[in-house]
Order: structure tokens, then sequence, then C-alpha cells
């Protein structure tokens, strides 16, 4: 687990930089794209603004990644396939344009240990607890979750093995995205002690993560 104390003061200037680096911008016009920053930005300052309850300031950050991320799908938006699929190619692009490599060096040197731990929690793997709410007529839970579960873990420790950030990051955030539902739906006690190390890793990736976004 990150000690949020730590990544907080990294995470504080890079805040201020782009905050700054926001001004700049809309001072030469303000378009759909810094609207969007300035949401998301809100969002960031809030999180921060949330000191020790991780809860608070995690969904504060899904916010906030929401507003940088969001585009206009269209009227009624997309099939979960596409909005997969539009998700992927979001953190394809990202990558791309990740000239300087900020985040293969936050995946690889800064948060490799929380990654890892995340990735292997089936705590945060949608099909577990999809199980759960379609138990069996007997009650029992079906276990058909394990086999995807073993394949996801393979896939991943592939990734991990060829430094593919693209691929890791995509199956982070797909395993927070499991977090952010427990959390937005009620499917979680605020400040409880079963989820604490997904959420406060959690929190951590995203501060550091979102500015370098």
């Amino acid at each position: 687990t990150m000690n949020t104390k730590t990544t907080a003061p990294a995470a504080s200037a890079a805040l201020a930089a782009l905050t700054q680096r926001h001004k700049e911008q809309r001072a030469l016009g303000q378009t759909p794209f810094t609207l969007r920053i300035h949401r998301a930005l809100s969002w960031l300052k809030r999180a921060e603004a949330a000191g020790e309850d991780d809860d608070v300031a995690f969904i504060c950050l899904w916010i906030g990644f929401n507003a940088a991320y969001a585009q206009d799908l269209g009227e009624g938006g997309g099939t979960a396939a596409s909005e997969r699929q539009t998700f992927r190619n979001f953190m394809a692009d990202l990558c791309a344009l990740d000239g300087d490599k900020a985040l293969a060096k936050l995946v690889w040197q800064v948060f490799p240990g929380p990654i890892r731990v995340l990735l292997n929690n089936h705590y945060v793997f949608q099909p577990f607890w999809d199980a759960h709410s379609n138990p069996r007529s007997d009650g029992s839970i079906p276990d058909h979750w394990r086999e995807a579960f073993d394949e996801a873990r393979q896939r991943v420790h592939r990734a991990l093995g060829q430094q593919d950030t693209e691929r890791v990051l995509y199956e982070v955030f797909v395993r927070l995205y499991t977090l952010r539902n427990q959390l937005m739906h009620g499917g979680s006690t605020w400040n409880s002690s079963v989820n604490r190390t997904q959420v406060r890793d959690g929190r951590d990736l995203l501060t550091r993560v979102l500015p370098v976004m």
C-alpha cells in the first residue's frame, strides 16, 4: 500500500502546475476541451481537500477522471462493448502521447507493488460480484468467476512481464471502475475496513495518474 503522505507533495505540485497551464490555455479562448479540464481540476482540488477521508477523495477523483475523459457519445450513448472499446482507445491514445514516459514511470517505478496487489484482488473483479448477485437455486455461489479471474490474472501477468503500460493501465482502471461502482451504488460501508487497501491504493493511483493524463 502506498503512503498518501508520500504521494501528496508530488501531486500538489503537479496540480498547481496544471492549474497554471490551464489558465494560460483558457486565456487563448474557451473550448469544450478547456471546459472539461476546468471541471476535472475542480474535482482534483476537492479530492486534495478531503484529507484522510479516502472514500470521498476516491469518488472526487473518479468524477474528475470522468470530466476529463467523457466525450459526447451521442443520444443514448453506446453499447457496453462499444464503451469498453472507446475506453481502451482512450488509454491507447494516452500512452501514444506519453512522449516523456510520465505514465510509464508511474506504473513501473512508483506504483508497481500496489498495481500488482490491485490486479490480484478478486474483490475488485466484477465477475466475482456478478456471481454473488446470481446464486444457484440452492443458494450456493457459482464458481465460474474463478476461471475468468485466472484468465485475467494470466493476461495481466503477461502485460506486466512485457511492461505493456497501455494494457496494465486499462486493466487497472477496469478494476477501479468496479470499486467505483461499489462506492457509488451503496455496495460498501463508508470507511469500511474490508476495502481499505483498494480504496487507499486507488486514491493514491488516481491522485498521481490523473494530473499526468
